[in-house]
């Protein structure tokens, strides 16, 4: 089944505003800056947690982080997902009735940009974890990386946001942004799920840096191979290699780095053939961002 790519929409003016200051001048100036605003996601009757979000997508977040948190399964029957703009809420509910007070009992504040939070045992669901071995081109990052820096979106409109990218070989099937990289990888597991779309073919593709967050969300997925422009954190690599997850930052220009499951990799690309990154383009590999 062929599914239309989802793509960033920089010109919807919910997602950003014209804000009034000065430069370093004292001269006037507008700039675009992205909105934030709270999403509470409610599981049947149970409050869960309140995100701030850019506000798009508000079902893909709320149904990719109850099932990336583990209080979904992908057994469990989705019988409706509602969103009220007004009250910034949503309610997933399901066919049966759902127990997550275990994990409500337990919260880990993460490293996420926005503060991202993990309930119950963040290593849950990794045990005996098994990803599928489909190999992947190296010939295919740089083509990636290129789709992806040249896609209209909010970063280049607005900074101060993440991107993340599921691609199938050469193809960007959907492309998420939020002031917080854990949900825009959240939206990409709602948008999955809801569209059945299988994990085990794909690549996923951010501009955020490698933490232990975000190689558990992708491995829980059941994407097999992770990319990104930014760097690692140990954690993120321990688990990685548990669980044998490839790996791979620091993706830029020319450049990578692999710290985990190696074994997928195929070289197949000539290295002289990869143009020099342009300058516009290397501010999303900014490692502090």
């Amino acid at each position: 089944m062929m599914i239309d790519p989802l793509l960033p929409d920089p010109q919807d003016p919910r997602l950003s505003r014209a804000v009034e200051g000065v430069d370093e001048h004292g001269q006037s100036k507008s700039i675009s800056v992205i909105e934030e605003r709270p999403l509470t996601i409610y599981l049947n009757s149970q409050e869960i947690v309140t995100a701030m979000t850019i506000g798009d997508h508000p079902k893909y977040l709320a149904l990719g982080f109850l099932l990336n948190q583990g209080m979904l399964k992908e057994t469990d029957q989705v019988t409706g997902i509602d969103y009220d703009e007004e009250l910034e809420v949503v309610v997933v509910r399901t066919s049966g009735v759902t127990n997550v007070e275990d994990k409500l009992e337990k919260k880990t504040r993460t490293s996420g940009c926005a503060v991202g939070t993990v309930f119950g045992d963040m290593m849950a669901g990794l045990d005996g974890l098994q990803l599928p071995d489909t190999p992947v081109h190296t010939s295919t990052f740089y083509d990636l990386s290129y789709q992806i820096n040249h896609t209209p979106s909010l970063y280049m409109e607005t900074g101060a946001i993440h991107g993340t990218a599921l691609c199938q070989g050469l193809q960007v099937l959907a492309y998420m942004e939020d002031v917080g990289r854990h949900n825009a990888v959240d939206k990409i597991a709602g948008w999955m799920h809801l569209n059945n779309i299988p994990a085990a073919d794909k690549v996923l593709y951010t501009t955020g840096r490698l933490t232990s967050e975000m190689v558990i969300k992708t491995s829980l997925m059941g994407i097999p191979t992770l990319i990104s422009r930014s760097g690692f954190t140990a954690w993120g690599v321990d688990i990685a290699r548990q669980v044998g997850l490839t790996l791979i930052g620091r993706m830029r220009g020319k450049k990578f780095t692999c710290l985990s499951g190696q074994h997928r990799l195929v070289f197949d690309q000539d290295l002289s053939q990869v143009p020099d990154e342009e300058k516009k383009m290397r501010r999303k590999g900014a490692e502090h961002e």
